[in-house]
């Protein structure tokens, strides 16, 4: 380094060195850098291929995984429509009793009051339509 150093003074001089330097240190920077930016990129370009890789296998085993439940569930249709068809069913059967709701009148709330405490405290225990809240709280008429 030393040599090159005193080659260098030599012949670009003492005036010029310094600029010089600069300029061949900010090439060497520039340089350093695109390798650095390519050997990035490869290393990018190896790991997509990779990933295409395993994201290929994935989706073969995912395929696989789905062909054999079809399959399956193929055989299982077939199984099972074989099954009632030989099975001896009584020629009616009644349908299932229809779903009623337990509570039949769900706008009323219920709560943990007694019944016989809300009617002595006046507590309103029926739903009152717009119209019927109208006509009970309507002022009347004095004649």
């Amino acid at each position: 380094m030393a040599l090159i150093g005193a080659v260098a003074l030599v012949v670009i001089g003492p005036e010029k060195l310094p600029r010089v330097a600069r300029t061949v240190g900010a090439l060497l920077g520039k340089a350093q850098r695109y390798v650095n930016d390519v050997k990035n990129e490869v290393n990018r370009s190896m790991e997509l291929d990779e990933l295409r890789k395993m994201k290929d296998s994935v989706e073969g085993a995912a395929r696989e995984v789905e062909q054999s439940i079809q399959t399956q569930a193929s055989d299982f249709e077939k199984s099972w429509s074989d099954t009632t068809n030989d099975a001896a069913l009584p020629a009616w059967t009644p349908p299932p009793p229809e779903y009623k709701h337990p509570k039949k009148n769900w706008r009323l709330k219920q709560g943990a009051t007694p019944q016989w405490y809300k009617a002595r405290a006046g507590v309103r225990t029926k739903a009152l339509s717009g119209a019927a809240r109208v006509a009970r709280y309507r002022p009347r008429k004095i004649n």
